[in-house]
């Protein structure tokens, strides 16, 4: 089985900013474990800028500066891959480092060559130790937490589970840490709007995602087909029990009958969205209930100055995300077509704004 394991910052650093040795100490007889059953497994690790912080002594209020967060990752990273790499070979495990950023997920070929290498790292036996490439990433091209990276790994290398590993137990009914009497939801058939509202918002300082992040990312990976399990870094049966799906050690999200290939995978989660094309009604229907391309007859709006190529949200006359996909033709050419229709004017009201094979419905 192959296995893609994420664990936050939370709980890779303690709150003096050093590394939480009993919790890698944990995730590493897991893997090991996990690897001697013949399970391939990589890593997703956060916490590179925490352990840099931790080390240029900056332990009070994060700083917001983008520059210096950058030089804490790189300080940090050093520390971060010594901790997860001597941990694993003192279990006799080999690891290697990847470091990705938004490109290897937004050109295509950076994607497959992503692919190739960890494909290639796994048949080897290797634990890929995984990370966004913080120190030189700034945040127009940031992919900005590791959960999304992890669901969006899951799908690279074919994974059959997702595991995300956090300082909670999993998903509650509502946030643990204020209600008493929230209680913790072991089966997700399916990830929607109102799952979302439960997760809440940021969870610590020391971390940039939060339960909100880890269901986001869980979709992801649902349309990936692939099995995601929200459990609890500080439970030491929490990884090791994934292959056998066991029930109780946290929450299990479903994969979902709709699965997306990895080209429509890419376009929905990896591309950032140039811009948005509003539809009426009519070719919001025809999108969604026939699987239509959208024609620039239907197009009642724009925002952005994409491209062609460019990916672009469609959204419906109320603002509504409905699909996303790559544009046929860019801003200015749809935006003629569509001042011209409006002036009662001759227009091609057959030109293809956004072929289907280009888009993903995301609505419902």
């Amino acid at each position: 089985m192959n296995l893609v394991v994420k664990i936050g910052s939370s709980s890779v650093t303690t709150d003096h900013l050093d590394v939480n040795h009993p919790v890698v100490d944990s995730i590493c007889d897991q893997l090991a474990l996990l690897h001697s059953a013949g399970h391939r497994v990589a890593l997703v690790t956060s916490g590179a800028i925490a352990l840099g912080l931790g080390r240029l002594g900056m332990l009070g209020e994060r700083p917001a500066d983008l520059v210096t967060l950058q030089a804490a990752s790189a300080v940090g990273q050093v520390n971060l891959i010594a901790a997860w790499a001597g941990k694993l070979a003192e279990r006799g495990l080999v690891s290697g480092q990847i470091l990705l950023s938004a490109s290897d997920f937004m050109e295509r070929r950076q994607y497959l060559s992503a692919r190739a290498t960890l494909g290639r790292m796994l048949d080897q036996g290797i634990i890929p130790i995984i990370n966004e490439n913080d120190a030189v990433a700034d945040d127009e091209i940031r992919l900005g937490d590791n959960d999304r990276i992890a669901a969006l790994v899951s799908g690279l290398v074919g994974a059959e589970v997702l595991v995300l590993l956090t300082d909670q137990d999993g998903l509650f009914t509502a946030d643990p840490r204020r209600f008493e009497d929230a209680t913790l939801i072991e089966e997700v058939q399916e990830v929607t709007r109102e799952l979302a509202s439960l997760a809440g918002g940021r969870g610590t300082t020391r971390g940039s995602g939060g339960m909100v992040t880890k269901i986001m990312a869980a979709r992801i990976a649902a349309w990936s087909g692939v099995e995601t399990l929200i459990a609890a870094a500080s439970n030491p049966e929490a990884l090791s029990s994934a292959p056998t799906r066991r029930q109780g050690v946290g929450t299990w999200i479903s994969k979902s009958r709709r699965r997306l290939p990895s080209r429509k995978l890419w376009i929905a989660f990896a591309l950032p969205s140039s811009g948005f094309i509003q539809v009426d009604e009519g070719a919001r229907r025809a999108i969604r209930d026939k699987g239509s391309s959208l024609l620039a007859v239907g197009v009642t709006g724009l925002g952005g100055a994409f491209a062609a190529e460019d990916a672009v949200e469609v959204v419906s006359e109320d603002g509504g995300i409905i699909a996303k996909g790559l544009a046929r033709i860019g801003a200015d050419e749809l935006g003629g077509e569509l001042q011209r229709r409006r002036a009662g004017l001759a227009s091609d009201v057959s030109a293809l704004a956004m072929h289907r094979d280009d888009m993903i419905l995301l609505e419902g």
